[in-house]
């Protein structure tokens, strides 16, 4: 069974807006702060700190051990003679250790990882990027049981969470209630460095806050082979999410540009592009509704792009008819700047 790991947040906020910060990271499914408990107020996420109030006691110099409490201690790696301490010191009945390693920090860490794993001491590493965060889930494919990660936005987080593979997005039905050919457009097919499974695919939209579901090329037909890293994602005008929360334009798109794949169930995870292809072709405008939300997409007209349906059943755009049922990111309308959401901002796209 995989291991389950978690991402712990070091808040880097003022104390005005901490408590709103917090009230953010509980809604994006984080459980635990490395904070003083003292300041949590009434949030339900638990603290990881040197305080015998926290849930996940971090022992100073000669602090006691207190009873029915998961004890560690934090390590800064500058030697192996450090990585031997750690492993004394874990034998000694450790839950946890909390890593800080300085210039070297893969190699470090890959020993402490080989050393610990069998001894079920939990590693924790510590982080000051979503990049460093990815690297230290991924070290020896095994990983870190968490990792401490300083941010100070709700953006940072979201962007971390997406490196775990815990970030998802709430996927809703729509009903389709227009399909047109258009003409010929410019449309985006984005090859990724990723294999891409079925259910997989992209959020992509006309309108930043209703994304349709747009599913991989991995199927393949009679007269096409599969691609399965690829998604015929739409015209260059529409809007994608990408990992940090932010939308791009499906123009922007080039190599090592970064995008969210999402499952039939909304989880996501990032994948690099290794290339993004325009090329003319005729499309199609389609458009569905939620309640009284109504946003469109335009695609190309092929048999090759497909939606998803509830279930994880698949329609080609060719296929699709008025009233059928497909799976789409819809919220209520927010302004945009640059890509970033403005909350508060008023907006209309038709």
């Amino acid at each position: 069974m995989e291991k389950s790991k978690e991402l712990v947040i070091l808040p880097k906020v003022s104390k005005s807006h901490l408590g709103k910060f917090l009230a953010s990271l509980e809604s994006e499914g984080i459980k635990t702060v490395y904070l003083d408990p003292k300041l949590l107020g009434k949030s339900k996420l638990v603290s990881i700190y040197p305080s015998q109030s926290a849930k996940y006691v971090v022992l100073e110099k000669d602090s006691p051990k207190p009873k029915g409490k998961k004890v560690g201690k934090k390590f800064t790696v500058l030697s192996n003679t450090d990585i031997e301490k750690i492993l004394d010191e874990a034998k000694k009945g450790l839950d946890f250790v909390i890593i800080e390693v300085k210039d070297w920090k893969i190699i470090p860490l890959e020993n402490i990882i080989a050393k610990l794993h069998k001894i079920h001491t939990e590693i924790y590493a510590t982080a000051r990027s979503p990049e460093e965060v990815r690297k230290m889930f991924s070290i020896l494919e095994i990983g870190v049981d968490g990792v401490i990660f300083e941010a100070s936005s709700i953006n940072e987080a979201r962007e971390a969470l997406v490196y775990l593979g815990s970030s998802s997005f709430e996927l809703q039905e729509a009903k389709i209630i227009d399909i047109k050919e258009v003409g010929d457009g410019e449309r985006v097919c984005v090859d990724t460095a990723s294999m891409l499974h079925r259910g997989e695919g992209m959020l992509i939209g006309s309108r930043s806050n209703f994304l349709f579901l747009v599913h991989n090329e991995s199927v393949g037909s009679s007269f096409t082979s599969p691609r399965p890293f690829r998604v015929n994602a739409g015209a260059v005008h529409c809007y994608t999410i990408a990992p940090d929360g932010t939308t791009k334009y499906l123009s922007e798109l080039e190599t090592g540009s970064e995008v969210l794949i999402l499952d039939s169930k909304g989880k996501a995870r990032r994948a690099t592009v290794g290339r993004s292809k325009i090329e003319r072709r005729p499309m199609l405008m389609i458009k569905a509704q939620i309640g009284d939300e109504v946003g469109g997409i335009i695609a190309q007209d092929a048999e090759t792009i497909r939606f998803v349906k509830p279930g994880g059943h698949l329609v080609s755009v060719t296929h699709l008819k008025k009233g059928d049922i497909v799976m789409v990111h819809a919220k209520s309308a927010t302004g945009r700047h640059f890509g970033m959401e403005v909350s508060d901002e008023y907006i209309l796209e038709k």
